[in-house]
C-alpha cells in the first residue's frame, strides 16, 4: 500500500466537479482521501441514477488498472470538496514489475466491489423495498459519520431500487420511531 501511494498523484476536486464521465477512457484508479463522490449512470429512459456514494477509504476506477482500452462504467462527481490519489495504469504496471505483490491490493479492492455488487443483485430480487431503503440509510450513515446525509429522496430511491414515494413513507415511519429526523 505504501508503494502504491508513493506513485499516486494528488487530485483536488470542488463540489460538483466531474472526475470522469461514463464511457471515458479508463486510465486510473482513484483512492478517496477526503470528501464524498457520487457514482451515477443514466438509465435508458434518461434518468440519472445514483449507484453509490464513496468516501474516505473507498476507491473507484479499479478496472482501469487491469484492462487496457477499458472505458468508465459510471460518471463520478464530487458531492463536496474532495481529494483523491490517482494511480495511473502505466505507473501501476511499472510498480507491479518491481513489486508483484502490489496487485494483491488491487485484487482486494475488486473483490470487495464484486461482493457488494453481488449482494445488491440478490437484494434487488429477494428483499422488500422498505428493507432496501433502510439498508441504504445505514450504509450512508457510515459514509456520513456526522449523521447528516445531504442526498435527495430521489437519490436514495435510486440507490435502493424503489420509488421516491416509498422512500418518503419509510423516512416518515423511521421519523415516527425517532431513528431519523
Amino acid at each position: 500500500v505504501r508503494q502504491l501511494l508513493a506513485i499516486a498523484r494528488r487530485r483536488v476536486f470542488d463540489k460538483g466537479d466531474i472526475v470522469f464521465h461514463r464511457e471515458d477512457p479508463a486510465d486510473s484508479l482513484h483512492l478517496v482521501v477526503r470528501g464524498r463522490f457520487a457514482a451515477r449512470v443514466t438509465t435508458p429512459q434518461g434518468a440519472s441514477v445514483l449507484l453509490e456514494v464513496l468516501g474516505p477509504g473507498n476507491a473507484f476506477g479499479e478496472l482501469a488498472l487491469l484492462l487496457p482500452g477499458a472505458s468508465r462504467s459510471a460518471t463520478v462527481s464530487a458531492l463536496e470538496d474532495g481529494e483523491t490519489r490517482s494511480v495511473f495504469r502505466d505507473d501501476f504496471a511499472l510498480l507491479q514489475r518491481e513489486h508483484p505483490g502490489v496487485k494483491d491490493v488491487l485484487l482486494r479492492l475488486l473483490a470487495d466491489q464484486l461482493r457488494r455488487a453481488s449482494d445488491r443483485i440478490v437484494e434487488a430480487h429477494y428483499v422488500d423495498a422498505d428493507t432496501r431503503v433502510r439498508r441504504r440509510l445505514c450504509e450512508l450513515v457510515g459514509t456520513y459519520p456526522d449523521g447528516v446525509v445531504p442526498l435527495t429522496q430521489e437519490d436514495l430511491a435510486a440507490m435502493a431500487g424503489t420509488s421516491r414515494a416509498t422512500v418518503n413513507r419509510v423516512l416518515r415511519e423511521e421519523g415516527q420511531r425517532g431513528t431519523v429526523s
